[in-house]
């Protein structure tokens, strides 16, 4: 999806008009998800992705998990955490 690092912000604008809209609780999920877990931008980003590709739509605990999965694991870069993913059988 969205490649280069950006903050959350930037990266759910870049959702936005690409035609994907996230709603309020949606938004909620993702803010206390990245304070929970403290997870970087990149990673709270790519969470977002994987749970959108995982699911189809977002689903805010499943997102939520991935972030504690990549905080276990010591995830701390968008390839490893799509590996992991991968691994897992997530995607």
């Amino acid at each position: 999806m969205f490649k280069s690092v950006t903050t959350v912000e930037q990266y759910i604008e870049h959702l936005t008009s690409k035609g994907f809209t996230l709603g309020e609780d949606a938004l909620g999920f993702i803010s206390f998800g990245q304070h929970y877990t403290s997870a970087s931008d990149e990673l709270v980003n790519v969470a977002v992705e994987i749970t959108l590709k995982a699911q189809k739509e977002f689903d805010g605990s499943f997102f939520v998990s991935l972030l504690e999965i990549f905080s276990e694991k010591k995830v701390i870069t968008r390839k490893a955490a799509i590996e992991l993913a991968q691994l897992r059988n997530i995607i």
